[in-house]
């Protein structure tokens, strides 16, 4: 049976654009002489939907769609694919996370899924309710009746050994194991996170064993709001091996052969050799620096792409954050629809000013520059009868911050561009950032890179390694990106006579390691004393993310792209004694 995967990047609440989607994705698979299609998790509604599942009028677009589907597909086709399902009644939740069988002009649900995820970003129990039975779909192709095991995303996520830990209710691998399936089928809309690839494969790998038949993985690719969805979808063997895989950060279908089975002993399954682009490899998982810039790249540009943005504007300040985001926003839209405003105040250094200007220019970003000091003065004269003289200290600094936040809404707005927020995580974990000032955006690009990454990303992006990576994003593959003057400089917001952040926060290096195990790790100020922190600073740390709270709920939604963020994973009250 010769099976297409459709790696499909949806648009959350477009039923009627995704199906055309899928129903192109079909028509190249029906070329390819595919007898099914296998489509993601909620591949009708983009996932998350969240409250758009509630909708009535949704509800019944889905019905239409489905039928539309069954009335377009081509002759001889099935397609497979997640949708939401209705349950009749005064219960709530009721609604069912399941999937389809679209053929012969007609659809039916053939599965629910069983293990709902409300952890994290996740919150699957406020729509759905559980599923308790197994899955199991008997299909009749090419003469024989294949025995096809269903199951939808965290269904597959069984493994404490591997995880960590798993959803409490039942096991939908184990379950499916005396039903003896030829084959397991997963629909999955997974989203990025550091690592999560492999641990995706071993998963795959340790069900493959435990059925004796492969497993085929379909995940849904592209950016919804925060989520980055990174592809990757692939077919596994009982042992390990990857027959197939698809692209990573990218749209893909490619169509893999299942064998019939000379006997008990199981179904070999071995990679067919006409396949759709991009063809049955068994690609090595891309470096974590390569992936990482594709996933921060694809972030952004389907967020201004499904926000209806074509161009963005950023501050350039000559810092490393800035320059990574300009970077990646060249990448995402082009650098012709990337301007750079600079705004130099009476601290900004000659050598910031260069450093940014010599950046556009390697990026061919558009630049203007837009002086603050008139405007400062301005601030001063105006504030001083409420103030008994002019602003002084932490005031002025974020005067002169917010100076900068409200240049950039202006031409934002009267451009139509889309705000890029430069800062990055660990200075919004301490707020190390002012509010309508620097913070100012529709989104946060790096806001979930620590400053220690967002240094190594930068030195992997201007290191040779990085050339293919570059070439495939529309970069300039050889020569700084970054450059070295930015690189090496030490971090400043220039806010006054030089200034370091190292006057008001610990080195990054020190500060970083604290602020996962906070953060990620959800570790005690005791347990960060016990594996080696000092006391007062791990207190300090603790202090100041705490205090912070009020300023991230305030913030502009940024890429996840760790185990813990924060958006709508990060639940922390903002007046709270703990």
């Amino acid at each position: 049976m010769r099976l297409a995967l459709a790696q499909c990047n949806p648009l959350v609440g477009d039923l009627r654009g995704n199906a055309e989607r899928l129903l192109e994705a079909c028509g190249r698979a029906a070329s390819s002489d595919a007898a099914l299609v296998l489509a993601p998790e909620l591949a009708l509604w983009g996932y998350p939907a969240r409250d758009l599942l509630l909708r009535p009028d949704l509800r019944r677009l889905q019905h239409q769609q489905l039928d539309r589907l069954a009335a377009q597909l081509p002759a001889g086709l099935a397609l497979l694919l997640g949708v939401s399902e209705p349950v009749p009644g005064p219960q709530q939740p009721d609604l069912y996370n399941a999937a389809a069988l679209v053929e012969g002009g007609q659809w039916r649900i053939v599965a629910r899924k069983r293990l709902l995820p409300s952890y994290d970003v996740f919150d699957e129990r406020r729509y759905f309710r559980p599923a308790s039975e197994p899955c199991l779909l008997e299909l009749e192709r090419g003469g024989r009746r294949w025995r096809l095991g269903l199951s939808l995303c965290e269904d597959l996520w069984v493994d404490e050994d591997l995880h960590g830990h798993r959803l409490s209710g039942g096991d939908p691998i184990g379950d499916l194991i005396p039903l003896a399936p030829d084959l397991l089928l997963n629909l999955s809309a997974s989203p990025f996170a550091q690592g999560k690839a492999q641990l995706r494969r071993d998963l795959a790998a340790a069900a493959a064993g435990r059925l004796g038949c492969p497993v085929v993985y379909v995940n849904q690719v592209g950016g919804n709001d925060e989520l980055v969805f990174d592809g990757g979808s692939f077919v596994s063997a009982p042992g390990g091996a990857v027959l197939l895989q698809l692209p990573w950060a990218e749209e893909a279908l490619a169509c893999w052969e299942l064998t019939a089975p000379p006997g008990p002993a199981g179904i070999p399954a071995v990679p067919d050799t006409h396949a759709v682009e991009p063809g049955p490899t068994a690609a090595p998982i891309p470096a974590n620096e390569a992936l990482l810039l594709r996933v921060l790249v694809l972030g952004l540009a389907d967020y201004a792409r499904k926000c209806g943005f074509r161009r963005a504007l950023l501050g350039l300040s000559g810092g490393i954050d800035s320059a990574l985001v300009a970077v990646l926003a060249a990448a995402a839209l082009g650098p012709g629809n990337v301007q750079g405003l600079l705004m130099p105040s009476p601290w900004s250094s000659d050598g910031s000013i260069d450093d940014a200007l010599a950046l556009a220019e390697r990026l061919g970003l558009a630049t203007h520059t837009l002086p603050i000091a008139p405007l400062m003065a301005g601030f001063d004269s105006a504030l001083a009868p409420a103030l008994g003289g002019a602003p002084a200290g932490l005031t002025a600094e974020n005067l002169q911050s917010r100076i900068r936040g409200t240049l950039l809404m202006a031409v934002a707005n009267q451009q139509g561009q889309l705000l890029l927020s430069t800062g990055n995580k660990s200075e919004l974990a301490v707020g190390y950032c002012t509010l309508y000032g620097d913070m100012n955006g529709g989104l946060a690009v790096i806001g979930d890179l620590y400053k220690t990454t967002v240094f190594r990303l930068c030195a992997w992006i201007d290191s040779p390694e990085a050339g293919p990576c570059r070439t495939a994003l529309g970069l300039p593959a050889e020569g700084e990106l970054i450059g070295r003057a930015i690189r090496e400089k030490p971090p400043s917001a220039e806010l006054r006579p030089d200034q370091r952040d190292s006057d008001s926060l610990p080195d990054y290096a020190v500060l970083d390691p604290l602020l996962k195990g906070l953060i990620e790790e959800l570790r005690s100020l005791e347990e960060l004393v016990a594996g080696g922190a000092d006391p007062a600073l791990a207190a300090r740390v603790q202090g100041l993310l705490r205090r912070a709270e009020f300023k991230r709920r305030q913030a502009a939604p940024l890429l996840k792209v760790s185990g813990r963020a924060f958006g709508s994973g990060w639940r922390m009250p903002i007046a709270a004694g703990a």
